[in-house]
């Protein structure tokens, strides 16, 4: 896929000490997890509920049912609020009950689903998830800022949890083929997918994670470089890696949308980044409940977030090229300094 050596000290380091030990959270494997929800305003609650608690579901993935839900989440973007209430009725049809109290419910389950759609309540929604050493899988975006999304690994670390974030586009069967070699040592990729925007998060976080996800699946982690080009309807960032490879993300917002990309390798050319439903992250995310063996590094998810978190730098500096490690820098300082004061508390 790409050579060990190629990354930079600091990835280097955060692939071989960033991730939760495994073993962390053990279980029977055939014992039946309960699961808690927290969050009811995206279609992954719903979609993610009835892969998991309807058995005779052509998709039903066992091992874990989804039990309790707290349905709170972003407080102000309409698209999610509004959901709320017809999910509510639709998923206590699936046989979950609704909780009204965060931390009574982590006490009542095994693992959890962070579903909020809104990524900035997410910080303050899993601190009670760690406390309580329960797996978390956070959904997209894993925060609302590259700092929240490193204050959430320290305090993974800090309370030997094990948690991942992870877009469905990750576990695409051409994507993952290209991951594991099928084209050998990966050298460029270009993905595409829809980008819509929201005000309140990086213009990247909300919708364009989903090719960039599809991106960093192959390429790993080790980006260097970011150049933003962007105008009301498209955009495009082109990364360089810390070995000299060149990958590149194109959001859509007109005309004809959907997900894809291409990959480069030495031994051949593959499609990548094509939608194949939710059922295999689904998968992963049962593996993970189970072992506690987060299938997504921390390195590689910080990777991402600090690439579209320089996407909007290169634009707020008249679309000039940035590099990736000030902008990491920059949210590590700020993410010291709240890691603090929440263990402070």
């Amino acid at each position: 896929m790409f050579k060990l050596k190629s990354i930079c000290p600091l990835v280097l380091f955060w692939l071989i000490f960033a991730v939760p030990p495994a073993g962390v959270f053990a279980a029977d494997d055939a014992k039946e997890l309960r699961i808690g929800m927290i969050g009811l305003d995206t279609s992954h609650c719903l979609a993610f509920t009835k892969i998991l608690n309807t058995p005779d579901d052509p998709k039903h993935i066992p091992g874990c049912r989804v039990v309790l839900v707290y349905p709170k989440g972003s407080p102000d973007i309409e698209s999610s609020v509004s959901r709320v209430p017809k999910y509510t009725e639709d998923i206590k049809k699936m046989g979950v009950e609704i909780a009204t109290d965060l931390e009574a419910m982590v006490a009542q389950v095994d693992a959890v689903l962070l579903e909020t759609n809104d990524g900035r309540p997410h910080l303050e929604q899993i601190i009670p998830v760690l406390k309580a050493g329960k797996p978390c899988f956070i959904d997209k975006p894993i925060a609302g800022s590259l700092t929240d999304c490193i204050v959430v690994f320290k305090l993974a670390e800090h309370y030997k949890v094990p948690v991942f974030s992870s877009s469905s586009l990750r576990f695409g069967t051409s994507t993952q083929a290209v991951r594991n070699g099928s084209i050998g040592e990966v050298t460029g990729c270009d993905t595409f997918s829809p980008c819509a925007l929201e005000a309140t998060h990086p213009d990247l976080f909300w919708y364009g994670i989903h090719g960039v996800e599809s991106l960093f699946t192959v390429m790993g982690a080790g980006v260097q470089t970011v150049v933003r080009t962007n105008t009301n309807d498209f955009e495009q960032v082109t990364a360089t890696w810390a070995d000299g490879r060149i990958g590149t993300f194109r959001g859509i917002r007109t005309g004809k949308g959907g997900y894809g990309g291409t990959a480069f390798g030495t031994k051949g050319v593959a499609p990548v980044g094509a939608y194949d439903g939710y059922a295999p992250l689904v998968v992963e995310i049962v593996k993970f409940f189970k072992d506690g063996n987060p299938p997504v590094s921390h390195a590689e998810t910080t990777d991402i977030y600090a690439f579209m978190e320089a996407a909007d730098e290169s634009k707020r500096q008249g679309f000039s090229t940035v590099n990736v490690a000030d902008v990491i820098a920059k949210a590590t300082a700020e993410a010291e300094t709240k890691f603090a004061a929440i263990i402070a508390e």
